[in-house]
């Protein structure tokens, strides 16, 4: 149960003010239909983090004790300094080109492809690699996904024009920082 909440906490906190987080932003205004919205999040969060966590916990079966603690511990620090700074808005041309074979369908390919190299991609390939079993770390990683983007979906731009954004990007760079920090002293 470890490794699941801390899945859900970091990736949760990790995507306030995300890149992905804004796509919700952009497919609900775009679509107005939540439903196929969030089914679209929840399938390509569940394959994105899916790869990251295996290949995270592939690594980790050839990497020293010692060696991971540190790549662990440092890529934490990494995604702590990376959380602090917003990322950049604006249309994805994946949505619109897919729009017309469904708003699901859309949603997929467009949050897959955002989700490519993001830090909740990263963050969950360092948790998979640190953290068993990687069932939970994958379902941690995915509902934190799901409570940052859901409300957004449904609440739109109401929502995310309320949301104090700069403090929870400080919050979740102190979590990442916290945990790296945690992971070096140990």
């Amino acid at each position: 149960m470890q490794a699941f909440l801390i899945a859900l906490g970091a990736v949760a906190l990790a995507e306030i003010g995300d890149k992905t987080q804004l796509l919700s932003l952009v497919l609900a205004a775009k679509f107005r239909k939540p439903w196929p919205i969030c089914a679209g999040i929840l399938v390509a969060t569940l394959i994105s983090h899916a790869i990251a966590a295996e290949a995270g916990a592939w690594l980790a079966h050839w990497l020293t004790p010692d060696v991971q603690r540190w790549l662990i511990g440092l890529s934490f620090l990494a995604v702590a300094v990376w959380a602090l700074f917003p990322d950049k808005s604006g249309d994805d041309p994946a949505a619109a080109s897919h729009a017309r074979r469904g708003v699901f369908i859309a949603t997929v390919v467009a949050f897959f492809l955002a989700e490519l190299g993001d830090r909740t991609q990263i963050a969950t390939a360092v948790l998979g690699a640190r953290y068993q079993p990687l069932w939970q770390v994958i379902a941690g990683s995915t509902t934190g996904m799901l409570i940052a983007n859901v409300p957004v979906v449904f609440l739109g731009a109401r929502f995310a024009a309320r949301l104090p954004l700069r403090a929870a990007r400080i919050g979740a760079a102190a979590l990442f920082a916290a945990l790296g920090l945690w992971i070096l002293l140990r």
